[in-house]
C-alpha cells in the first residue's frame, strides 16, 4: 500500500472516531425496512435522539459488485448508529434523480452516489447541495458540485488488461471491445485499453459494440461479433458482468478467443483459474471505495475544512498465476 493511500485510510479512521464520539449516547441497534419500490432503509431504535441520515444511490444492484458495496455500506452505517437509505436506479438516470429527490425529502445529511449517468445526474447533485447535503461520488464520477470522489484507477484497469492481452497475443492479432454505459469509469477503461494496444502495431481493434455491462445483452452482442469477425483473437470487456455473457458465447461457439475484463467478480476468478478462454481481470476493491467514500462524507459533516476532492483506489490484475484466494 502506498503512503498516499495509507494517509487516506488514517484520515477515514479519524473521521469515524469523531462520529463514534458524537454518537456515544445513541443506541447502535438498527432495523431494516423495505419500501414498496424494493428499496432498503436502515433505521435506529426510534429513541427520539437526532440521528445522522446517510443515503446511497446505486446505479444498479443486480450485480455482485454493487451488492458487495451495499453490504459494506450497511456495515458502516450500523457501526456508527446512523440511519441508512439505499436506492436502486436500475441503470435509469431519471429514476435515480427521483430517488435522490425522495432521499432529500427524508432529510439525508450525506449522500453517496454511484451515478447511472455521470452527466445526467448533475441535476440531482445540484438539488442535494442546495438542500445542504454533503455529496460524495463512489465508483463513478458525477458532474456537479460534489464534495469528493472515491473510485478505482479505471484508466490503469483498462491499461493493465490491454498489456496482458498484448503479451498473450505476442503483439499480433485482431481484437474487439465490449463497451458499456457512458459513465466516466467505463470511458477511462476503454481509453487505457486502447493506449496499451496502441503500443503494439501488430494488434488491430476490429470491432467495438455495447454490451451495456449486462450478461444477457453481452452474450447476444458477442455472438454477433464472433459471426462478423471470423479471425477474432481476443475481446476486452469493460466489466466482468458483461464478460461472463461473452464467455458463454465463446464457449458455445467453440472458438479460440481469449477474454479480458475489469472487476474481480467471483465467477470470473473461478473461470480464470479453470484455464479456459478467460485470461485476466483487473480487480477493483468495492468495499474500500464505500468505506473511504463514507469517511470523506463524515469528515466533511463533522467540520473538516479540507477534504480531498478525489481519492483514487489502486487496482490489481488477476491471472491464473495469482488469482487463487482473491475475493472482494
Amino acid at each position: 500500500m502506498n503512503k498516499k493511500l495509507k494517509g487516506m485510510l488514517m484520515f477515514v479512521l479519524i473521521s469515524f472516531m469523531l462520529v463514534a464520539v458524537g454518537c456515544a449516547n445513541q443506541s447502535s441497534e438498527t432495523s431494516t425496512e423495505t419500501n414498496s419500490d424494493g428499496e432498503a432503509s436502515t433505521s435506529g431504535n426510534g429513541n427520539g435522539n437526532e440521528q445522522l441520515v446517510i443515503g446511497m444511490a446505486f446505479q444498479d444492484m443486480n450485480n455482485p459488485y454493487f451488492i458487495t458495496m451495499h453490504e459494506a455500506f450497511e456495515e458502516a452505517v450500523e457501526s456508527i448508529g446512523a440511519r441508512g437509505i439505499v436506492t436502486d436506479a436500475r441503470h435509469d438516470v431519471s429514476k435515480q434523480t427521483n430517488d435522490i429527490d425522495d432521499m432529500i425529502q427524508q432529510g439525508i445529511d450525506i449522500l453517496l452516489i454511484n451515478p447511472a449517468d455521470s452527466d445526467g445526474i448533475e441535476t440531482a447533485v445540484l438539488a442535494a447541495k442546495e438542500a445542504g447535503v454533503i455529496v460524495v461520488a463512489v465508483d463513478a464520477q458525477a458532474s456537479g458540485p460534489i464534495d469528493s470522489f472515491v473510485g478505482s484507477r479505471n484508466y490503469d484497469a483498462g491499461f493493465l488488461a490491454g498489456e496482458k492481452m498484448a503479451e498473450d497475443l505476442g503483439g499480433n492479432g485482431k481484437v474487439a471491445i465490449l463497451d458499456g454505459i457512458p459513465v466516466v469509469p467505463i470511458l477511462e477503461r476503454v481509453e487505457g485499453f486502447k493506449d496499451a494496444i496502441a503500443k503494439h502495431p501488430g494488434i488491430e481493434i476490429v470491432d467495438t459494440q455495447n454490451g451495456r455491462q449486462d450478461r444477457s445483452v453481452a452474450m447476444d452482442v458477442t455472438e454477433n461479433m464472433l459471426q462478423s469477425q471470423p479471425d477474432l483473437d481476443a475481446i476486452f470487456s469493460v466489466n466482468d458482468g458483461g464478460a461472463l455473457g461473452s464467455l458463454g458465447a465463446i464457449e458455445a461457439s467453440g472458438r479460440d478467443v481469449a477474454l479480458y475484463s475489469v472487476d474481480g467478480h467471483p465467477e470470473v476468478i473461478d473461470a480464470i483459474l479453470a484455464g479456459g478462454p478467460f485470461k485476466a481481470t483487473t480487480a477493483q476493491f468495492p468495499r474500500d471505495q464505500v468505506r473511504i467514500g463514507l469517511g470523506m462524507g463524515l469528515a466533511k459533516y463533522w467540520g473538516a475544512e479540507v477534504v480531498p476532492t478525489e481519492v483514487p483506489i489502486d487496482v490489481e490484475l488477476q491471472t491464473i498465476e495469482n488469482a487463487e484466494g482473491f475475493s472482494w
